[in-house]
């Protein structure tokens, strides 16, 4: 291995399609064990190589030279193999992190910030902080001075928050680091989690009109910095939001929502096709779970048992990526549905006149009276939820064409 990403767990890694992107370097994914961590920085048979979770601190005792902003956050992110054969470390993280929170719009300047963990990624945000100007720093861990009853206790002046812990990570989306309803004075939150797109901190913080971002664009910069070690070569800033939009616009789900028989599955389809991406229909996959059609389980169980399997069906399918999701009609009913939705998506509304919508075979679609009470009672939960708005009158074709360029604006935004 020449280049590549060393942890103990790596799971689903962006770092191979972002060193790519950054320089034409051979770069793998390897996980390792203390001892064959050790052992590799022993050997140095590698170029150079980036450092994640939970070795930041160890390589930082190993390596013969440490930078300056190394030595400063007290772990290293990237170490290099120099000609002469000694390790040199460095720390790019912290340029990562200061370049999220510019990008999220979270003024640090003169504000009381809480960083959750005391691992390596904690020091690197302490540092940030520092180099920032923030007015205080806390750090809360659950076995350290100041614990999460000390948090709520202590510290519900917060201004900033910052997670550092995995909590809220791929596969365990939905779980949130903190309670921030108990932090009422908070004004921006960081989270360096980058799967899912949007942890619940996150999404918790934008339910409250507070700037808030994930980890992605720091997992970026940091990224860019190390390749400038690696090729020896200055790589321009603006090649961080270029690599940062380009993968999330291959990475969130297109999630479709709309009316029965609106038309989500046929153009789901199409749109899937187009975009070369899986199709995964929310209803077919229920069905195909239940071993019965969806009018039976609403006959046999009830439409309370139908909405629990949905939600079940939801929360599993929307916690992965790049996929075009059609929903059923009653999907966005449940708050915690769009919830799990935005989380790696974004979504279309697709309409389609009323006298147009077909209803054989669906149980709540039995008249146009019906129709017409269920678009006036559903058309506010369409609204809030939608990040776009397509209307289903034209060929397939055509449609999805005018869905994909929707959601890449909707991406970007």
């Amino acid at each position: 291995m020449q280049y590549g990403l060393i942890g103990a767990k790596l799971g689903h890694s962006y770092s191979v399609a972002i060193h790519a992107r950054l320089g034409d370097y051979d770069y793998r994914l390897r996980e390792l064990t203390e001892a064959a961590f050790i052992d590799l920085l022993s050997r140095r048979d590698f170029k150079g190589i980036n450092v994640t979770i939970p070795y930041k601190v160890l390589a930082c005792g190993r390596c013969d030279v440490l930078s300056d902003t190394a030595r400063e956050v007290g772990c290293v992110n990237t170490v290099v193999t120099r000609p002469d054969g000694s390790l040199y470390g460095h720390n790019t993280d912290i340029g990562g992190f200061i370049a999220l929170s510019r990008h999220a719009g979270v003024a640090i300047a003169g504000k009381k910030a809480v960083i959750l963990g005391s691992g390596g990624t904690s020091l690197t945000a302490r540092a940030a902080c520092r180099r920032l100007g923030a007015r205080e720093i806390v750090v809360v861990s659950r076995r350290g001075p100041v614990d999460y009853a000390a948090l709520y206790r202590d510290h519900a002046d917060a201004e900033v928050l910052i997670n550092t812990t995995p909590v809220g990570m791929y596969p365990n989306n939905g779980e949130a680091a903190a309670d921030i309803a108990r932090l009422p004075k908070l004004e921006g939150v960081l989270d360096v989690i980058y799967n899912p797109d949007k942890t619940a901190l996150v999404l918790d913080a934008e339910a409250r009109g507070i700037p808030a971002e994930g980890g992605l664009y720091m997992l970026v910069g940091q990224a860019r910095e190390a390749a400038e070690l690696f090729t020896g070569h200055a790589i321009p800033e603006s090649e961080t939001a270029r690599i940062y939009h380009e993968l999330r616009r291959g990475a969130l789900n297109l999630i479709l929502i709309g009316m029965p028989g609106s038309g989500k599955s046929r153009i789901g389809r199409a749109v899937a096709q187009r975009m070369n991406r899986p199709f995964v229909d929310l209803d077919d996959e229920i069905v195909r779970r239940a071993g019965r059609t969806i009018p039976e389980i609403f006959a046999d169980d009830g439409e309370g048992a139908f909405r629990a399997l949905e939600h079940q069906v939801i929360r599993e399918v929307c916690r992965e990526k790049g996929t075009v999701i059609a929903t059923g009609g009653g999907a966005v009913l449940r708050p915690d549905n769009v919830r799990a939705m935005r989380q790696n998506g974004r979504l279309c509304l697709l309409t389609r006149p009323l006298d147009a919508l077909p209803m054989d075979g669906r149980p709540l679609s039995k008249s146009p009276e019906a129709l017409r009470e269920m678009w006036a009672a559903r058309q506010p939960f369409y609204c809030g939820a939608a990040d776009f708005t397509i209307e289903n009158d034209a060929a397939p074709d055509e449609v999805a064409a005018r869905i994909e360029e929707g959601y890449h604006e909707a991406v970007d935004r």
